[in-house]
């Protein structure tokens, strides 16, 4: 798969739960390994998980690390980019940016 064509796709949470939109992606430059996915958050995100209302001019962006992630071709579909965490978990892989 194409760095390409992950950004803007849509990231889900166990139970289709809308975290957000991939924007960018962060590359461990001395492993040349993708750590993280920079994550526009959607606005149930930034309330729910994070407590934080959205700002006026734009979401909230954060950094989600890949081990939310299932492994392989299972976690992109046409719909978007499902994690193998729940909602509830995610503050755990989620960071500012």
């Amino acid at each position: 798969m194409k760095c390409s064509e992950l950004i803007d796709k849509i990231v889900y949470a166990e139970g289709h739960f809308n975290v957000g939109k991939v924007k960018d992606i962060v590359v461990d430059a001395e492993e040349w390994k993708v750590t993280h996915l920079e994550i526009e958050l959607s606005k149930e995100a930034s309330e729910q998980i994070l407590g934080v209302k959205p700002a006026m001019f734009g979401s909230a962006r954060n950094t989600l690390a890949i081990s939310a992630l299932e492994k392989g071709g299972a976690c992109c579909s046409a719909s978007g980019i499902d994690l193998k965490v729940s909602k509830g978990q995610l503050a755990i892989y989620l960071r500012p940016v």
